[in-house]
């Protein structure tokens, strides 16, 4: 059977070297357990990012911040990124990262709840060749219908960490009762990307678990 730990050590010593910056916020992420996008998830991102350079990009979910600047290394400079977080202790980190590391201004870090945030997007006429999903994953089913308005045909959307780290495939009884109702919310939003006439969607193994789907029609 193989190793997954050794392949993954073995895949780290190929991937490219990244700006230090990137580096020390990993690092911090880390030491103060803040989730990022794990590595493997950072390679289909980066793969897509530089053979799309996608003009106008959305996240939800900013955390620190990495996952933004991350993109932004990976963008051409006249791309735009806008990323939305309501948590206050975050957004003080992210605010602090993103004035620190943004040196060309290419991201709009909105504070508020996406829900919120993402109608009024929708209300401004917003449109988006790329959307980024990685916030409360109990919360993707309710995002979906403005994501759904807000990016445009042949535009891709990720979701990130959709597997929960293995919850998704057990049975309802198995899965921790305060784990239940997220559990039952990420089950109907693969359901509804699979099933959505709008979409072709695929579920990718990688990291937690992520989704790449591409919007086929209006």
């Amino acid at each position: 059977m193989m190793d997954e730990q050794r392949v993954e050590v073995y895949f780290d010593s190929l991937r490219p070297d990244y700006p230090e910056y990137l580096n020390a916020l990993e690092k911090e992420a880390l030491r103060t357990e803040v989730p990022i996008i794990r590595r493997a998830t950072r390679d289909v991102l980066r793969y897509l990012l530089k053979t799309k350079k996608p003009a106008r990009v959305l996240e939800v979910g900013t955390a620190i911040g990495y996952s933004a600047l991350f993109m932004r290394h990976c963008l051409p400079e006249t791309s735009k990124i806008t990323t939305i977080e309501k948590v206050e202790m975050r957004l003080v980190e992210a605010r602090k990262n993103l004035e620190r590391y943004d040196k060309t201004g290419q991201i709009e870090l909105i504070e508020g709840d996406a829900v919120d945030v993402l109608q009024q997007l929708c209300e401004d006429g917003k449109t988006y060749d790329f959307i980024f999903m990685d916030a409360a994953k109990g919360q993707y089913i309710h995002f979906l219908p403005d994501v759904m308005r807000l990016l445009k045909v042949g535009g891709i959307l990720i979701s990130d960490n959709v597997l929960q780290d293995g919850d998704i495939i057990e049975s309802h009884y198995a899965v921790e009762r305060r784990n239940r109702t997220i559990y039952k919310r990420m089950r109907e939003y693969l359901y509804e990307l699979k099933h959505n006439e709008h979409l072709m969607t695929s579920i990718v193994p990688i990291g937690d678990g992520a989704t790449l789907s591409v919007k086929i029609k209006e």
